[in-house]
């Protein structure tokens, strides 16, 4: 289940930032500052939903690892 989470909010993570990607582009041929102001708005607001995504991730694995759903693996702690 956990690795679902996992999985579902990298995907999440990785559309929000392809989303800001389409709508820097994304040519205003029309022309005009309200076209430029709305498409920097819609960026804005992928790229802020990415960090919140990324950040709900972290502190879900921080809550994870303390209740000890999972283990880190790694280095191992050297003995005092």
């Amino acid at each position: 289940m956990l690795k679902l989470l996992v999985a579902l909010a990298f995907i999440a993570i990785i559309a929000s930032l392809g989303s800001a990607l389409f709508f820097m582009m994304r040519g205003g041929k029309e022309g005009g500052k309200e076209d430029d102001k709305s498409r920097g708005d819609k960026m804005a607001r992928a790229l802020a939903f990415r960090v919140g995504f990324s950040v709900l991730l972290f502190i879900c694995l921080l809550v994870a690892w303390k209740l000890g759903y999972i283990q880190p693996t790694g280095i191992p702690l050297l003995p005092k």
